[in-house]
């Protein structure tokens, strides 16, 4: 290493985002990059830096090094704290099913099928103050993000305990539409009687609506199914889950 070169050294689990997987890595100091441009200029997002030491001492992103150093990246901390805002989520056109879990579980969960391109979700997510979660690193790096995290797993199964684990959400199942993402609201069967059909209303008594998007909800022969999604979200975020899951 000569003077302007400065070795750092990722946590393991960043492997995913270095060249061929090595942890540590040698980058050169031009006396104008600061530490965060230069962690990201290697693939990895500061969405997922928690935090930098350059020998031993704790350092800020915006540090510029002089070189010969040697800088530890830390990952975020689990649970993940969010301040400033009540915790939100806006996830990229990849994360259907996993938006859809989240509004089951009650989280806010702002998501279109339609891709409205990086800098429109970026923009949002600073508008609305939402942690944007995606599988795209290079929309992580973008400036105007209000707050972000990287989605490990391609597997919707293993997305929700991730995100659920990172940031600990406190989850009110069954509140939300998980089409529209609008609170629902209680509903009998005369109130729905013009929108499901006849055997339904004569088997199923427990409705709710969305009064955003109009879709009822009963509880027909996948809520054994979700329930379980449900029990196991609620076990994730030490919630209680016999108190929160409807029989």
């Amino acid at each position: 290493m000569n003077g302007t070169d400065l070795v750092l050294t990722f946590a393991p689990g960043m492997e995913t985002f270095l060249p061929q997987g090595r942890l540590t890595l040698t980058s050169r100091a031009d006396g104008v990059s600061t530490l965060g441009h230069l962690v990201e200029s290697l693939g990895v997002p500061l969405t997922e830096v928690g935090g930098l030491t350059r020998d031993g001492t704790t350092v800020p992103v915006s540090l510029i090094p002089a070189g010969g150093e040697r800088v530890a990246v830390a990952p975020v901390d689990r649970p993940q704290r969010v301040p400033g805002a009540p915790l939100r989520f806006l996830l990229d056109v990849h994360l259907g099913t996993l938006a859809r879990r989240l509004r089951l579980l009650g989280v806010d969960t702002a998501y279109q099928r339609e891709d409205p391109g990086d800098p429109a979700l970026a923009a949002r997510s600073a508008a609305e103050h939402r942690v944007l979660l995606s599988r795209d690193r290079g929309l992580l790096h973008r400036r105007e993000l209000w707050a972000g995290a990287y989605v490990y797993s391609h597997r919707p199964e293993e997305q929700l305990p991730d995100v659920l684990n990172r940031f600990r959400p406190r989850l009110h199942p069954w509140t939300r539409c998980t089409a529209c993402n609008a609170p629902l609201r209680p509903a009998t069967p005369a109130d729905v009687a013009d929108r499901i059909a006849a055997g339904t209303r004569a088997t199923y008594d427990v409705y709710a609506e969305c009064p955003a998007c109009g879709r009822v909800y009963w509880r027909g022969a996948h809520h054994d199914r979700l329930a379980r999604i449900v029990r196991e979200a609620l076990r994730t975020v030490d919630q209680d889950p016999e108190a929160e899951v409807p029989t």
